[in-house]
């Protein structure tokens, strides 16, 4: 073979693209009908795709692409992005056709500002983790917070400026973040270095470039005398992923039980030891750690599709690039849940009844979030300006629903 027709590719990116507009097939359907079409194809492919029965999967995927569209309907958008990591899943059956075909994706650093600028999800966490930790820290003469992966300034900067009004003398701020992106770390450094200054409170920065798997409590440099608190915004949940690809294929079907996680339970513990009087956990209200992938499927579907109506409420018809660039976001958690198994598999969202079962196993208590929840949870939804969004307490957490379906949930922990 010649060196020019070595460097030619085979034309078949297209399977792997979501479609920009329906197909004429769709015109003249009902969205109500479409909508359930889609769903019926997606799971029979689904079916199909764990099955290995790739034609019959490839024929459905055939359906799908000419009904779904990412500029169409929620559901058409929806189906679009699972429809995508069906094809994926199935691709990587070969796996050098799969990074051949694979390009480089925006990050979710890239997508997080838009998060949290389209939705209240996480200004809402924000704030209650906010409010919590002042309520019950003021008065220490050290405060010590370790973030496990957020690092978002628009959770830091806050924060700063809280503390720097409490009417008691402010506490000397010491501030762990652990980041795997140096440049995320960086970033944030400065900024509350700056912020700091501006405030003229004692703080100190403490940045750890590494994956939370690699964590070492040498690294966290607790001292004693400390007030110690840790928070984990959607971060915690990759560390439940393990190698149980045997499990994914002939595992039994849904349960209630909480299956053990070796890598989970030796890092709750060894946050344990060091005696946190605070843990605060926000993760995604969903059951995504299921084996079998008909199941998780299912979830998903029911899960996301509450985040894609949210989604077309914020934007409506207007900032088409700024929903697309969530929609990726989402589309890249929709393709580990349904592509990926192993440790590759790294978005494992759990309900909060099954961190309640593994924060107890490691030793840990909840805490209630602070006084009167309620009335002020209504408050920032009422400021926040849209119908649909509301919190709902329980359980010792804050459930934060699109309408009546929980999205995330906000809780806090205790030695």
């Amino acid at each position: 073979m010649n060196s020019s027709s070595s460097s030619l590719k085979p034309d078949v990116t297209l399977s792997l693209t979501l479609p920009a507009c329906p197909s004429p097939l769709d015109q003249g359907i009902k969205p109500e009908e479409r909508g359930v079409k889609l769903i019926q194809l997606l799971l029979t492919c689904a079916k199909h795709a764990s099955s290995g029965n790739l034609h019959r999967a490839d024929e459905c995927l055939r359906e799908i692409t000419q009904l779904s569209s990412v500029t169409g309907d929620s559901m058409q958008r929806l189906a679009a992005h699972f429809a995508s990591a069906l094809a994926i899943r199935l691709v990587k059956r070969w796996p050098g056709l799969y990074k051949a075909l694979n390009p480089p994706k925006q990050g979710p650093d890239q997508a997080r500002p838009h998060f949290t600028k389209a939705f209240p999800y996480l200004g809402f966490s924000y704030a209650i983790v906010a409010r919590t930790l002042l309520r019950l820290v003021t008065g220490e003469p050290v405060l010590h917070i370790i973030d496990l992966g957020c690092c978002d300034p628009k959770f830091w900067v806050p924060i700063l400026r809280s503390f720097s009004t409490l009417p008691n003398e402010t506490p000397h701020l010491k501030v762990t973040c652990i980041h795997e992106k140096k440049q995320v770390l960086d970033k944030l450094g400065r900024k509350l270095v700056k912020e700091a200054e501006a405030q003229n409170m004692p703080f100190q920065f403490n940045p750890i470039n590494i994956n939370l798997r690699d964590l070492t409590i040498d690294m966290l440099k607790v001292r004693s005398g400390e007030a110690l608190a840790l928070i984990s915004v959607l971060s915690l949940h990759v560390l439940l992923a393990e190698d149980d690809r045997v499990e994914a294929h002939f595992g039994a079907k849904k349960s209630e039980s909480v299956k053990e996680c070796k890598q989970m339970g030796q890092f709750l513990a060894m946050l344990r030891s060091i005696s946190p009087k605070l843990f605060f956990l926000v993760e995604q209200e969903a059951d995504h750690n299921l084996n079998r992938l008909v199941d998780r499927f299912v979830e998903g579907l029911h899960y996301y599709s509450a985040v894609f109506d949210s989604i077309d409420v914020t934007f409506g018809s207007k900032d088409i690039e700024e929903r697309l660039i969530l929609e990726e976001m989402f589309g890249r958690e929709i393709e580990h849940i349904v592509a990926n198994e192993g440790l590759e598999r790294e978005e494992r969202h759990e309900r909060y009844a099954r961190w309640m079962v593994r924060f107890g196993r490691a030793g840990f208590k909840p805490v209630q979030l602070w006084v009167n929840p309620m009335e002020d949870a209504k408050q920032m939804v009422k400021a926040y300006g849209k119908d649909g969004y509301k919190i709902v307490n329980e359980k010792a957490s804050l459930m934060i629903c699109w309408y009546d379906r929980p999205l995330y949930a906000v809780s806090a922990w205790t030695c």
